[in-house]
């Protein structure tokens, strides 16, 4: 018996040292040692214990698991569980909202960010360079947590290993430009196990693992719209394919839904509408009007849960409630409701309200429900426009999109995948600033104020957010199959809650949306 509960130990130590290492890291001519989480081959650390490392000023707020790093010209926000930090400026009122390619986690009651994605963000609130490497000293070997990381290496000469060899894969790359953007499409000869993907430096780095790209064939490839160029390097853990962009790129997406091939859509920051008068733009674009969508009504009931819970009555309570909120607080704010009872619309007709009542900012209200009475997942979520990355995002906006099979015409829908999907959510480019903006506004009344948990911000391809041409959100209250969720959201407590934390980010959003729109 202690032969077997010493192995266990033993055990369970060296598990804790696979996850938790030690690693260098340098802040201009600062070099200390900080303990980093590794999940996978990505280093994770405590934005705490950095920011005590390096004498940086801040704050944690335990409650709602959001911390602060006060630098001279920035402050830092960073929230656990979120892509979604906020960069705010300490000479001015402005603010940038960033989204790192992981999420944030919790762990040890600390917010753990990625270090790797999170470096160019850091060296601009540090004012300072960043390198980082992992400690021989405690592990047996150096590793890099991502393809191009800066190594601290001792000042000592020594000959370059040689490149290591890796299957050949054969890519096939079209670029086309489109009005807004340009798409890329990269279609290899066989699957590829796994990639990953960063801009750094005005050049967009996709590594294919365990995989070698062939440099002649690649250079067929001519550049065209956003593109400048495009070539080949090779990393320790696979082959970098390095598109280089033009200055006027804003944003990309990246999809690769575990097929062959990859589709990649950079945004044009210069698109933009146009009218022809600049007083006429300007009024076109002031906020007054708010469109609410009840998710599902009438024939579609949307998710039952727990207690028989229909979640279409409850979507509509909400709904009906923030209305009145906007109407009795923001007095030049007209409120436009996709339903006002219990009636059956059509996914197209609600973006086809919105738009016709020239909208300035889509909300969608839904509640969520795990599969096979799993009453576990819990928690608030708001949702953007974009194809799904994760399989229970993917899971949800199958289940809202499922409504349309109760349409007269579910086939006009049809055309709505793959490629044709991407180009979509490129045309809402020019509306992600705003949606991410109001996101993260909501995420964080959410966490500040709501007894129900937060789960943060995430990105889904649902059809209903596509008709709708301005800022727009999906809103997944709660999870009817959890008990305390159906409960809360059941009660007019929870229902005025919920519609109180939406109505303070509207009102939030039209402050900062007033004021962009006048400086432009």
């Amino acid at each position: 018996m202690i032969r077997l509960l010493f192995l266990s130990l033993f055990f369970l130590v060296n598990l804790y040292s696979q996850e938790y290492r030690e690693i260098d890291i340098a802040i201009g001519n600062q070099q200390k040692k900080l303990s980093a989480y590794y999940k996978g081959n990505i280093a994770f650390v405590s934005v705490n214990e950095l920011a005590q490392t390096f004498g940086v000023n801040h704050f944690y707020n335990p409650s709602n698991k959001k911390i602060e790093m006060k630098f001279n010209s920035y402050i830092l926000k960073i929230t656990a569980k979120n892509p979604f930090v906020v960069l705010a400026s300490r000479r001015g009122n402005e603010t940038e909202t960033y989204q790192l390619p992981l999420t944030t986690l919790s762990l040890k009651g600390e917010v753990f960010i990625p270090l790797h994605y999170s470096s160019i963000l850091l060296e601009k609130c540090f004012e300072k360079r960043i390198n980082f490497s992992a400690s021989t000293g405690y592990i047996t070997k150096t590793e890099k947590p991502s393809v191009d990381v800066p190594i601290i290496k001792p000042e000592t000469k020594t000959e370059t290993p040689p490149t290591p060899a890796f299957p050949p894969v054969d890519v096939k790359i079209t670029i086309d430009e489109k009005a807004n953007g340009t798409l890329i499409t990269i279609k290899p000869d066989k699957k590829v196990s796994k990639i990953e993907h960063q801009i750094r430096n005005d050049t967009l780095r996709i590594l294919f693992t365990n995989s070698g790209l062939d440099q002649n064939k690649i250079q067929r490839t001519s550049p065209k719209g956003l593109v400048q160029g495009v070539d080949v390097s090779t990393a320790s853990l696979g082959t970098v394919l390095n598109i280089a962009l033009k200055k006027d790129y804003a944003t990309y997406d990246l999809i690769n839904d575990g097929g062959k091939d990859i589709l990649v859509s950079i945004h044009n920051k210069k698109f933009e509408r146009k009218d022809s008068k600049a007083d006429a733009k300007k009024d076109r674009w002031i906020f007054d009007v708010v469109v609410i969508d009840p998710g599902h009504g009438g024939k579609d009931y949307g998710a039952i849960g727990v207690g028989n819970a229909i979640e279409k009555d409850i979507n509509l309570a909400i709904a009906l409630k923030l209305g009145e909120l906007i109407k009795e607080n923001l007095k030049d704010v007209k409120v436009v409701y996709t339903r006002k009872d219990d009636t059956f619309i059509e996914l197209y007709k609600r973006g086809k309200i919105a738009n016709e009542n020239n909208g300035k900012l889509f909300i969608s209200i839904h509640c969520n429900s795990a599969p096979k009475k799993n009453s576990t997942p819990n928690g608030f979520e708001v949702y953007l426009l974009r194809p799904g990355r994760t399989d229970e995002a993917i899971a949800i906006a199958e289940f809202e999109n499922g409504v349309i099979q109760l349409e007269d015409n579910p086939n006009r829908y049809e055309k709505l995948t793959d490629e044709n999907f991407i180009l979509v959510s490129m045309a809402h480019s020019s509306y992600m600033k705003y949606s991410e903006k109001f996101a993260g506004l909501l995420d964080n009344h959410v966490r500040q104020n709501l007894k129900i948990n937060s789960r943060g911000v995430k990105q889904a391809g649902f059809y209903v957010l596509v008709g709708a041409s301005m800022p727009s959100v999906l809103v997944e209250a709660g999870f009817l199959s959890n008990k305390s969720d159906a409960d809360y959201l059941k009660s007019t407590r929870g229902q005025y809650d919920i519609a109180e934390a939406i109505f303070n980010s509207v009102k939030s959003f039209k402050t900062y949306y007033d004021t962009v729109i006048e400086s432009d």
